[in-house]
């Protein structure tokens, strides 16, 4: 059986109290207008177009930049990553999270995009 997978999301991990200062940077370095959501979680950046999307993200950890693959079977790609040699580190609330043999880590997220299937490829 086959199902979809892409690259959904940059994530610009942040470790801050306060997201506001990243995301007047990251908005001049990107030329797109920042909004820090009501939580104080995450930050999106207007006038993006395609995928896939930059986003910062607030959290306890060193900063580092991660993806969000994007796939309408999670259980199968997360099957399929760890034929090819990934690592489950951890299952939070919808998503995966990876970690590539190269140490990299990144998550697996149910389909977030308005174009969806958009360019995502079939995988066995």
């Amino acid at each position: 059986m086959t199902h979809r997978s892409r690259i959904g999301v940059v994530c610009i991990d942040c470790e801050t109290d306060d997201l506001g200062p990243a995301t007047e940077f990251w908005s001049a370095l990107l030329g797109m207008e920042g909004a820090v959501d009501p939580d104080g979680k995450y930050a999106q950046f207007d006038g993006h177009a395609g995928y896939p999307k930059v986003l910062l993200q607030k959290v306890e950890h060193p900063p580092r930049v991660h993806l969000d693959i994007e796939t309408d079977d999670m259980e199968a790609e997360c099957a399929r990553l760890k034929g090819l040699g990934a690592t489950e580190v951890a299952r939070i609330r919808s998503w995966i999270v990876m970690e590539a043999p190269t140490g990299h880590r990144f998550c697996l997220v149910g389909p977030q995009g308005d174009d969806w299937p958009g360019d995502a490829r079939e995988m066995e």
